[in-house]
């Protein structure tokens, strides 16, 4: 006879049930998040590990780059649901399935090996797991309901293995997608760079800047003056870990970020928006 566990037993294996779960959740939303900024810094010359992004900031940026796989993955689960309840196939039109997601499963796996010619075909790394994924929980739906209608066992091993294949599909196709995201959006911001905060910069020496816009005025010397120029035409892309990155207010292919640290070689100024109350 097992022993009857403790209060305090059973309140510890219950927050172990919730602490696994959650931890899962928030490591996958940490890494969809991670993606997507990496793409979006990365179209400004940035890579994300400079900035110091923390694990908080990588998951308040996941939803936006999940939003359709969720959407898809639900759409698709009603559509299944609606599509099993309408029909009733035959057992030949079940077999006649199964060889089509067979083929097409087949279809996707020659596309995954034949990755080094195909690589730069548009959209291949999303084509190519949507075709795997897809064709594999067909086919273990098929085979599953083969085998009912025969009267014989699923097999539960084949069944294992197409779904750990459908996952590692749908985790692939995601991620994809949270790349996908990062760079529209990166690119939809260098669209419309004027919506960022405008900077007034002002250093201690002259900086050379050469990207075009960026405005450069010598401040006149005084007693206690140190900072001797002042720069227009900067706006704030991003914080980082006690450094600032800068863009110029209108995008250009010769553009460059500019990393600065917060520190006392800079004064920075935030202008009000031009939005009277």
């Amino acid at each position: 006879m097992a022993e009857e566990q403790t209060p305090a037993e059973r309140w510890i294996s219950f927050a172990a049930r919730i602490v696994a779960p959650v931890t899962l959740i928030s490591g996958l939303l940490f890494y969809f998040g991670y993606v997507s900024a990496r793409a979006q810094y990365e179209y400004f010359g940035v890579d994300v590990d400079t900035i110091g992004l923390d694990t908080q900031d990588y998951v308040m940026r996941s939803p936006q780059p999940l939003l359709v796989p969720l959407l898809g993955l639900t759409l698709l689960a009603v559509a299944g649901l609606l599509l099993h309840n309408a029909i009733q196939p035959s057992a030949t039109t079940i077999r006649r399935s199964k060889v089509v997601a067979a083929a097409l499963l087949l279809l996707g796996v020659l596309g995954l090996v034949g990755f080094p010619l195909l690589r730069h075909v548009p959209h291949y790394a999303l084509i190519t797991p949507l075709v795997i994924g897809l064709a594999a929980a067909a086919l273990a739906y098929l085979s599953y309901f083969d085998r009912k209608a025969a009267g014989l066992t699923p097999q539960y091993v084949l069944l294992g293995l197409l779904a750990a294949v459908t996952t590692t599909c749908a985790f692939w196709a995601t991620a994809t997608t949270a790349q996908y995201s990062g760079r529209g959006l990166a690119k939809s911001d260098a669209e419309n760079l004027r919506q960022f905060p405008v900077v007034i910069l002002d250093t201690k020496e002259r900086l050379q800047l050469r990207s075009p816009g960026i405005e450069e005025t010598a401040l006149r010397t005084g007693t206690g003056q140190t900072f001797n120029y002042r720069y227009r035409g900067l706006r704030l892309l991003v914080v980082g870990q006690n450094r600032l990155f800068l863009v110029p207010q209108e995008w250009n292919a010769s553009n460059t970020t500019l990393v600065l640290p917060l520190d006392g070689s800079i004064r920075v100024q935030f202008q009000f928006q031009n939005d009277p109350p």
